[in-house]
């Protein structure tokens, strides 16, 4: 496929009031795209579109969706439709975490995160894919994480849901292979956001245990810029990479993933840093 031109075409981007998604807009914005940004946070992301428009966009609509109500999102797809006529890129960013161990997540917390993290990629891509097919060189990308490419203990269900997308994107890469839609899939790692201490805490936190473990993991594991992981995924996107692996960790994770799948963990572990 040619690579992605981004003057003047829509791009959609899920979460993007915060983190990884705002960086996005913002990157995209200066590429003179046209932006629908879509997030829960109705505050952050009037914020997000105001910083989009300043940066060269050439219109920014915004749609406040909590995803995790199990809409089949084609409302969504209609508005962008009726706005811009249809949608060259559709970035499925939005995604959540859980503080505990499997034995100590609800089923009702794990059953959300599975509906913003996975069950939202699929039915946003679902109702997004009409449009996409009937704009030759339109592209899709689905964050995964590192934790779709290792499974760390008290991460049972983020990593289950981040694994799912991995293999979704993978399929329906395949799958489009020959129809002018290109797919890539992202595993970000260590990237500074606010996932960790915004992670829902599931069960009791009477000694603040989880919150002071969720706020450690995010100021020694979490240090990329925003900015910089999203200035990859515009490179993968312009260039069609198929997947990206943002940060050195991550890349090395991957690798002994591959080199030695039921040890690997043993491994990380020993350097991970004390308190993680």
């Amino acid at each position: 496929m040619d690579r992605f031109v981004f003057a003047g075409r829509t791009c959609v981007i899920t979460g993007a009031a915060s983190g990884i998604g705002a960086a996005l807009a913002l990157h995209l914005a200066r590429r003179e795209a046209l932006l629908f940004l879509v997030d829960r946070d109705a505050g952050g992301l009037a914020r997000v579109a105001a910083q989009a428009k300043a940066a060269g966009a050439r219109d920014v609509a915004t749609e406040v969706v909590d995803l995790a109500d199990g809409g089949d999102r084609l409302d969504l797809a209609a508005a962008v439709e009726a706005r811009f006529g249809g949608t060259d890129l559709l970035i499925n960013n939005a995604g959540v975490t859980l503080s505990g161990s499997f034995e100590q997540v609800s089923m009702d917390d794990y059953d959300w995160l599975m509906e913003i993290n996975l069950r939202a990629v699929v039915r946003t891509t679902k109702a997004f894919l009409p449009q996409l097919l009937a704009r030759p060189g339109a592209h899709l990308v689905n964050l995964s994480s590192l934790f779709g490419l290792v499974a760390p203990p008290r991460q049972v269900a983020y990593a289950t849901s981040k694994f799912a997308v991995r293999g979704f994107s993978e399929a329906l890469r395949h799958e489009l292979a020959g129809r002018q839609v290109g797919v890539t899939v992202v595993h970000p790692g260590g990237v500074r956001t606010n996932i960790a201490t915004s992670a829902r805490l599931s069960g009791p936190d009477l000694d603040g245990q989880q919150a002071a473990a969720a706020k450690a993991f995010s100021e020694k594991a979490l240090t990329m810029p925003p900015e910089e992981a999203a200035r990859q995924i515009v490179a993968a996107v312009e260039s069609r990479k198929p997947r990206l692996v943002i940060s050195k960790e991550a890349k090395a994770g991957d690798l002994l993933a591959r080199l030695i799948p039921g040890h690997y963990w043993n491994v990380i572990a020993r350097v991970l840093p004390k308190g993680l």
